[in-house]
């Protein structure tokens, strides 16, 4: 896989975030000309900016991604080989305090994406970042599969199942042989719950484990029984890594649609599970609230990714407690001001230069 990437010029939507971030650091380290489109930071701290990336990404746009003129010249100026479009309002709560932001940013901003690219001649690979919450959750225990019905409860969820339907469409309007869009392949990837060092976004269990921690503050959990496929971020970037490379070079369909990534499906974890398994490393008090007038969140969620199996070979590395340990040990050398940044890049040589 790192051979392919090297002097590939790579566009990312969404490369100030916490995944942006380690996506843009891996591909870095695979010798990729990294360009990356977003807002600023909308956290304090934030990944992007105690690391340092922007000294050492190609270009660095800050822009909506609404906005038509700013980001088709971003893309222009880059002439990239392959695009990851990350940029999204990803928190459900957020999604129910601003619905119409939800909707505007996940469905009409990569609408405006897929527009731009219309325009764009030269041929490239897509990769369009939704999430494992596009499916109809009928609360049953099994795993989802992509051939699943789409769904969504909350506004986020439902943004997100309508951004694949949108991506669908699209591809099957105008990507075909002498349609406008002829020159694109474009592949949609949905990912499980992903943890790992640097994020601080509000209303995730590890930044607000890791809040608590730093602060010597009680934890107040919402939904200490709730299921999730739980992963460390470098699992979810190896399956885009993995399909883009693939997408980019065979022709074959089966490529041009909708891939899980997700853990072993008896590797999933309670969020009481997860907390346990923290408190083995660190000192936390925490607090179950018993408020039932909270905003709905699915009880459970389960990935199938025997698809991404079976046709791009990925599979995870890292187990739960695996990805916990690791998550954990990059926020504690940064609450202690040590060499973060060089844990950052290790795990990500720890990830790939292994298993390759």
């Amino acid at each position: 896989m790192n051979n392919f990437w090297q002097n590939k010029s790579v566009f990312i939507t969404g490369h100030t975030g916490f995944k942006g971030s380690w996506l843009s650091k891996t591909l870095l380290m695979f010798n990729a000309e990294v360009h990356g489109y977003s807002r600023e930071p909308i956290t304090t701290p934030s990944l992007f900016n105690v690391v340092e990336l922007k000294r050492e990404i190609s270009t660095h746009h800050i822009g909506e991604i609404n906005d038509k003129t700013k980001l088709s010249d971003a893309i222009k100026s880059a002439s990239p080989d392959v695009i990851f479009h990350l940029a999204a309002q990803p928190l459900v709560i957020p999604s129910y305090q601003d619905p119409i932001e939800t909707w505007n940013t996940n469905v009409l901003g990569t609408l405006n994406l897929l527009e731009i690219l219309k325009t764009i001649t030269k041929p490239c690979t897509v990769i369009i970042i939704t999430t494992d919450k596009v499916y109809e959750n009928n609360k049953f225990t099994q795993p989802f599969t992509e051939l699943d019905p789409l769904g969504g409860y909350d506004p986020y969820s439902a943004s997100k199942a309508a951004c694949e339907i949108c991506v669908d469409s699209f591809r099957n309007s105008f990507c075909k042989d002498g349609q406008p869009g002829d020159h694109l392949k474009i592949a949609t990837a949905r990912a499980g719950n992903v943890i790992g060092g640097g994020d601080w976004s509000k209303y995730r269990l590890i930044p607000d484990l890791a809040r608590a921690y730093s602060e010597n503050k009680i934890l107040k959990i919402r939904n200490p029984n709730s299921i999730r496929p739980w992963q460390h971020v470098l699992e979810s970037i190896s399956g885009y890594l993995s399909l883009a490379r693939h997408l980019h070079l065979t022709d074959e369909l089966i490529f041009q649609s909708a891939y899980n990534f997700g853990p072993t499906v008896n590797d999933v974890l309670s969020v009481e599970e997860l907390i346990t398994e923290t408190k083995k490393h660190w000192d936390i008090r925490i607090n179950i609230e018993k408020n039932t007038t909270q905003p709905y969140e699915a009880p459970i969620l389960s990935l199938d990714s025997n698809k991404a199996h079976k046709y791009l070979n990925w599979g995870p590395k890292w187990n739960s407690t695996e990805a916990i340990i690791k998550t954990l040990k990059w926020y504690q050398k940064f609450f202690l001001d040590e060499d973060y940044k060089f844990e950052f890049k290790q795990q990500i040589e720890e990830y790939f230069w292994e298993s390759v």
